[in-house]
């Protein structure tokens, strides 16, 4: 390990001891590195500049976010809720079984977990607490654990970031985590189903039947995202990139002209938080880009392959060594790092052993979907509690059993590699 890769390691630690924004430190670590390697600053221009512009998949990235923001701002999240009480409402713990049905409707149309905490997550939040049978804690807990299913039921926005890093096709990413995404769906319903049968929480009562046809009516239109974006990329219709841009103009239809619930007012706040969501990620990426050149430089993945060959790791202890280097790291750091950062160093070694690159991306997500429920870092844990006031402790102390569901469907992924690539090899993609 050079001095100049010291320095990197340094500044980039120094920095998250200091609480600095993790994509400035990774900027300040790419600038010490040349200072040290006596290269010219203007290469870190060149690569981020090259990085940034010459990837037409990260396009797909802010039309994401805003076709979410955009949803929340409007009446959306409140449609899909009620269509989905018509559905599992009568069910025991129904409010709770509601949100994780409206987190995978949701998931088919924004690909980000906190805009599924924070949209139908609050609105099933709100509805919870009313009632005397569910905790603070245990609805916290149901909507941190559902707003996971956003990044793995297409469309995704950290798959279309292991695209750009891996070369991956967005596509077969999508359908390889639409299979475990349900997977996830059921076994969060049979979850709340054991806890509300063991705390004999009383049914909800049913809606009106006579409610039905206005609510089915209200419901149809924003159902109809998710239909429209993947028949159209796997129609060919358009790319995932343009399927975004897609989303965005459907959800800016949707609640400014035909739900009227979007003002001038409020479509400027969507615009302003998108922008700033949008630029956090950027700068992630522009540090990202940085980092992967000083790696890449020093030989950082080829040893890392050199390595894990020298081990004589078969496949399966490969993807368990992952699985635990990544619940690990998913509990401190942000899940762009880990995808920019960290999958980069591990490709050529995935490679190496022939894991398929689809399956270690389906993975790799689901590892970091674990990491924001948990802490210390447990990303949706903190928005959760910013949004309503519950206590981490409590989501904590109630959400454990979906923790360990998610543990055991990860193992099941990484021993049975068809619950992820049956869906792609059907659609065509792959071997």
């Amino acid at each position: 390990m050079s001095l100049a890769l010291w320095a990197l390691v340094g500044v980039v630690l120094a920095g998250m001891v200091l609480r600095m924004p993790i994509g400035f430190s990774m900027l300040m670590a790419g600038v010490a590195y040349l200072l040290v390697k006596g290269q010219d600053l203007g290469l870190m221009a060149e690569q981020v500049g090259n990085g940034l512009y010459n990837s037409y998949v990260l396009l797909a990235v802010p039309l994401f976010v805003f076709a979410a923001n955009i949803m929340n701002a409007g009446t959306v999240s409140e449609r899909i809720f009620d269509f989905c009480r018509i559905l599992v409402g009568r069910l025991r713990g129904g409010l709770a079984q509601v949100d994780i049905l409206v987190s995978v409707v949701f998931s088919g149309m924004s690909g980000s977990a906190i805009a599924d905490a924070a949209g139908p997550g609050l609105v099933t939040i709100r509805q919870m607490l009313k009632k005397p049978e569910y905790t603070r804690g245990f609805a916290g807990a149901v909507v941190v654990a559902s707003a996971t299913l956003g990044p793995m039921i297409p469309p995704s926005i950290p798959m279309v970031i292991y695209a750009l890093v891996s070369g991956a096709s967005v596509g077969a990413l999508f359908l390889g985590g639409l299979l475990p995404g349900l997977c996830m769906m059921v076994l969060m319903m049979g979850v709340v189903q054991y806890i509300a049968h063991r705390r004999q929480m009383p049914r909800e009562a049913p809606v009106p039947r006579r409610e039905w046809p206005t609510i089915v009516f209200r419901g149809a239109l924003p159902l109809s995202m998710p239909i429209v974006l993947l028949g159209g990329i796997y129609s060919g219709a358009f790319t995932p990139t343009e399927a975004a841009a897609v989303a965005a103009l459907h959800a800016l239809i949707l609640a400014a002209v035909v739900f009227r619930a979007l003002s001038w007012r409020s479509f400027w706040g969507v615009v302003l938080e998108s922008t700033r969501a949008s630029a956090v990620i950027t700068i992630i990426l522009a540090g990202a880009f940085m980092l992967n050149y000083a790696f890449t430089a020093e030989g950082v993945p080829q040893t890392m392959a050199s390595w894990v060959e020298g081990l004589q790791l078969s496949r399966l202890q490969f993807l368990f060594m992952v699985n635990g280097l990544f619940l690990i790291l998913g509990c401190f750091l942000d899940v762009s790092v880990l995808l920019l950062v960290f999958v980069p160093m591990l490709l050529p070694a995935a490679t190496l052993l022939g894991v398929d690159l689809v399956h270690f991306g389906v993975l790799v997500v689901l590892n970091m979907m674990i990491g924001l429920i948990h802490p210390p870092f447990g990303m949706l844990l903190f928005v959760t509690k910013a949004l309503t006031g519950i206590p981490i402790g409590e989501m904590m102390r109630e959400g454990w059993l979906f923790l360990v569901m998610l543990l055991g469907l990860l193992v099941a992924m990484t021993v049975f590699p068809e619950i992820v690539l049956w869906l792609p090899r059907t659609m065509g993609y792959g071997a």
